[in-house]
C-alpha cells in the first residue's frame, strides 16, 4: 500500500505540472492572436497598400 501512495502522489505532480503548461500555452497563444490583430506584420501591409494605390 506505501507504493500506492508514492505513485499517487507522482501523478498528481504531473497532471499539475501539465495543467499549468496548458493553461500557460492557452494564455500565450491568446495573446500572440490579440497582439497579432493589433499589430500586424509590416511587409503584408506594404504591399495592400502599394496594391492599392495602383
Amino acid at each position: 500500500m506505501f507504493a500506492a501512495n508514492i505513485w499517487h502522489w507522482w501523478i498528481g505532480v504531473a497532471l499539475t505540472g501539465v495543467g499549468v503548461l496548458a493553461v500557460l500555452g492557452l494564455g500565450a497563444t491568446y495573446l500572440k492572436s490579440i497582439t497579432s490583430q493589433r499589430y500586424p506584420p509590416d511587409a503584408g501591409d506594404r504591399r495592400r497598400a502599394r496594391e492599392n494605390d495602383l
